[in-house]
């Protein structure tokens, strides 16, 4: 388990406009992240009617997952109004795309089912407890074969790991987001697994950043 693993105290400063602006403005700077975007995307089921973006931000992988299942119709979820705003004037003509505002920290609310439930770098902002109860609601709605791609930001082993990630990032310790909840990867695929997961992996990971992934069966038990 990591030394990064512990419950840390409940910050998130994403309800910041000027926070999310910041991520924004450094979001295409993450080292080696498309090449986790481009993993997730060679995930994605082959047929996708409807998928689910949690934590959707600017659109980002909104939008690849759309480019990549064109016919598809997606919701987009999230809680900062500055996300928000950037989601909605991008999709503002866009009748095959959902936005609605919500904090992850809370159960999810009503929103069907889905043949994929996606996110990328939301999902280690809120407390380990919630993260757990938050992969059991994505199991249920999803439909049966559908797919939860998470490309993640996860622990390191240790901390000599973690602060050489930041350095790489030109942070330190004392910069970091305390919003950061972060978690061992493998803890995490194990939940997946006793949840009823299948076929549960992490398919790319480069440092901290991770792809975690599993399917609903066929037949739920």
């Amino acid at each position: 388990m990591s030394t990064m693993s512990s419950s840390p105290q409940d910050v998130n400063l994403w309800s910041s406009s000027d926070h999310s602006k910041h991520y924004l403005r450094r979001a295409d700077s993450i080292p080696h992240r498309r090449e986790g975007e481009a993993t997730l995307v060679e995930f994605l089921p082959a047929r996708v009617e409807r998928f689910l973006d949690l934590g959707s931000g600017g659109g980002r992988l909104l939008g690849l997952v759309k480019t990549a299942r064109p016919g598809a119709d997606a919701v987009a979820v999230d809680f900062s109004a500055a996300m928000l705003e950037v989601l909605r004037d991008a999709y503002r003509r866009d009748v095959k795309t959902s936005i609605v505002e919500h904090d992850l920290s809370s159960p999810l609310p009503e929103l069907g089912k889905f043949d994929a439930v996606v996110s990328s770098f939301a999902i280690h902002h809120v407390s380990h407890e919630r993260k757990q109860n938050l992969y059991r609601e994505i199991f249920g709605l999803l439909n049966t074969g559908g797919i939860f791609l998470n490309l993640e930001h996860v622990a390191s082993p240790t901390t000599r790991l973690h602060e050489s990630f930041l350095a790489l990032l030109d942070l330190t310790p004392e910069t970091e987001d305390p919003s950061n909840k972060l978690l061992d990867l493998e803890l995490q695929l194990g939940w997946l697994r006793q949840i009823g997961f299948t076929d549960v992996d992490c398919h790319w990971k480069w440092r901290e950043l991770a792809l975690i992934a599993g399917a609903k069966p066929e037949e739920s038990a």
